[in-house]
């Protein structure tokens, strides 16, 4: 199956990433079910978890960490952050989220990790690391925020170029 991504990717269906066995520990969190009432979370509300979340100083962890682990500790990284933020978002019952991982600007040594949504055929880039609120895709330079996986739930998904797909067709 195919979903679709920012900057200008699809996301195909892969049955696994490089980034699996690291992923193990938040697995719990995202194959939780989501909330039985299906909810939009105001926009007002998903901005306040950013901020609050972006408040946390940063520090780099190896080591993906849970979101209660994020909770009690003095810092955290993109990757918990980005968990944190999509375990909030499911127990109020947003759909349609995935958690990111890829590059933030072409020029990005590391990769980088966000939630992406997409509520009222509207995209959100939710990066609670570097931004206070969620910023429509079409406000962002199409060259920030190239994905190369995104987990969705139980779905894992690669990252391929819309133009080398679609050429292929």
């Amino acid at each position: 199956s195919i979903a679709t991504c920012f900057a200008d990717s699809l996301l195909v269906t892969a049955k696994k990433t490089p980034y699996d066995h690291q992923m193990a520990r938040i697995q719990p969190v995202l194959n939780a079910p989501t909330s039985l009432h299906h909810s939009v979370p105001p926009l007002s509300l998903v901005n306040q978890w950013i901020g609050e979340l972006r408040a946390i100083p940063y520090s780099y962890s190896m080591e993906w960490k849970t979101p209660i682990e994020i909770a009690h500790a003095p810092t955290a990284d993109c990757k918990g952050k980005a968990v944190a933020l999509y375990q909030r978002m499911r127990e109020n019952g947003a759909r349609n989220l995935r958690l990111v991982i890829g590059k933030r600007t072409p020029v990005s040594r590391r990769t980088h990790t966000w939630v992406e949504w997409t509520s009222a055929s509207v995209t959100f880039v939710l990066d609670p690391t570097i931004n206070w609120v969620a910023q429509a895709v079409n406000e962002i330079p199409e060259n920030s925020y190239v994905p190369y996986y995104a987990y969705a739930g139980s779905r894992k998904y690669r990252a391929s170029a819309a133009t080398s797909l679609y050429a292929r067709l």
